[in-house]
């Protein structure tokens, strides 16, 4: 990350921590991205670990869930993320290491939080072990103005937002054992400016959750190698980076595990494998 961004992400931090929406101590610095782009360069089963095999599409069918649990049982990938609809079908086709990953607040962000929470809760109870949620974009942007300060009111409404959704999956029943559990927070980075994706993973690192994550693969951009490094910068080693939106081949899969991406996700995933 540059020194702009550094100082950058120094002020933020600052700012957050002296209204009480962040701590006031840094992350742990990252360990080097590219001892993991190394291991997924030479070892085809490390590059399927950090794969969420991906169909989000609306007119997805049953048969081609089924289709996308069986490719991931074959490579091993880490998860299959599919809307909610399917999670109760994907719970009973994937096999171990695989797990269900869905999405909540998708993709939009717009639900009210209850919503999101409830949904969440919904998911873990029917076999998800991930939730995806999309932040509250549209506040998120309102809380961190071009030009101004954050405002600690409505970024306070974008924290008990994610946080919800933490707490909802903590708290769920379900067939995913706790340490098995993990949200993902999907900032939409291609609709927001620099502070506002540095406040929108501050946000989620204090939330408790366990990754945040590029794009919903649904809005005008996805992940770029530039956004995984900021990201990254952000958060520290404290959680992972999930780079997500129009990733289809193996050479752009290393570049952003280099920038510091730890699980990638994509609907090219066998193609990206060789097959």
């Amino acid at each position: 990350m540059s020194g702009a961004h550094d100082a950058l992400l120094a002020e933020l931090r600052a700012q957050l921590a002296g209204v009480g929406l962040v701590a006031r101590d840094a992350p742990r610095d990252a360990e080097d991205p590219s001892f993991l782009a190394g291991r997924c360069e030479a070892d085809p089963r490390a590059l399927a670990r950090v794969l969420d095999h991906t169909l989000l599409k609306p007119d997805a069918t049953g048969p081609q869930i089924a289709q996308l649990c069986d490719e991931a049982n074959r490579h091993a990938f880490a998860s299959v993320c599919v809307n909610p609809l399917w999670v109760a079908d994907c719970a009973l086709k994937v096999e171990p290491p695989v797990r269900v990953c869905t999405v909540v607040g998708f993709p939009l962000g717009a639900n009210d939080s209850a919503v999101k929470a409830e949904e969440a809760a919904l998911a873990v109870a029917a076999g998800a072990a991930e939730i995806d949620m999309v932040v509250p974009i549209g506040l998120l942007r309102q809380g961190v103005p071009p030009g101004a300060a954050p405002d600690p009111r409505v970024l306070a409404a974008v924290l008990e937002d994610i946080r919800g959704v933490v707490l909802a999956v903590r708290e769920a029943e379900g067939p995913a054992g706790l340490d098995d559990r993990c949200v993902k927070v999907i900032l939409e980075t291609c609709l927001l400016d620099a502070r506002q994706k540095v406040v929108g993973a501050l946000l989620a690192l204090a939330a408790g959750a366990h990754f945040v994550k590029t794009s919903t693969g649904f809005s005008s951009a996805g992940a770029t190698v530039e956004d995984v490094a900021l990201l990254r910068a952000c958060v520290g080693a404290a959680v992972g980076v999930k780079a997500s939106g129009g990733i289809r081949d193996r050479a752009t899969v290393l570049a952003l595990l280099r920038a510091g991406a730890s699980r990638i996700g994509c609907s090219a995933s066998v193609a990206i494998l060789g097959g």
